[in-house]
């Protein structure tokens, strides 16, 4: 048999298959193909639970069927007294949300969390006060008093030659000792 010349039935489950031991047989979509019966089992027990089984498929089809009407039913509901989507989404994430704040759970990482911010805020006061005494401290000091009396001594020097008109700033070395133009943006 040429493989090109072959007819291929497409409800075949060996459809694609070219082969020249296998033939293709039509499958009938509506019935499940059989399984040989399981070992221990009599036929008529097969039956009686083939039977309950298309009874039970044939339930859900019709639970399915009730829950479908059920909820075109409560959509219309719910659309009558103006219920939106929206509206329900907001009342569930309130409800879900209060329901989180009364949790134990979150009311322990509440109260650990309030903890620890009560922790750090003393911390950070007690260094800030820390830090604040230090640099009172610094500024007491001999070295800052030296320091600040020379800023003091370099202040009055440019306050006061800028009010008399005379500089008496020290020049740098190759300056060649020329005034600055008047010119100058600031």
């Amino acid at each position: 048999m040429d493989s090109a010349s072959q007819d291929i039935n497409l409800n075949s489950p060996n459809k694609g298959v070219l082969s020249d031991f296998l033939t293709d047989v039509p499958v009938d979509p509506g019935v499940a193909p059989q399984t040989p019966a399981v070992e221990g089992l009599t036929e008529v027990e097969e039956e009686e639970l083939r039977a309950e089984l298309a009874k039970v498929e044939e339930e859900i089809v019709t639970l399915r069927q009730v829950l479908a009407a059920k909820e075109r039913h409560c959509g219309e509901l719910k659309r009558r007294l103006g219920l939106s989507t929206l509206g329900e989404l907001k009342q569930n994430l309130s409800r879900s949300w209060h329901d989180v704040q009364v949790s134990t759970a979150y009311k322990k990482t509440q109260e650990t969390l309030s903890q620890a911010g009560q922790k750090t805020s003393a911390a950070l006061s007690t260094m800030g006060s820390a830090i604040s005494r230090k640099l009172g401290d610094m500024r007491n000091s001999a070295t800052f008093k030296s320091f600040e009396d020379r800023v003091g001594t370099i202040k009055s020097k440019v306050v006061g030659s800028r009010e008399n008109g005379i500089d008496n700033l020290p020049s740098s070395p190759g300056s060649g000792d020329q005034p600055l133009p008047d010119h100058a943006p600031f």
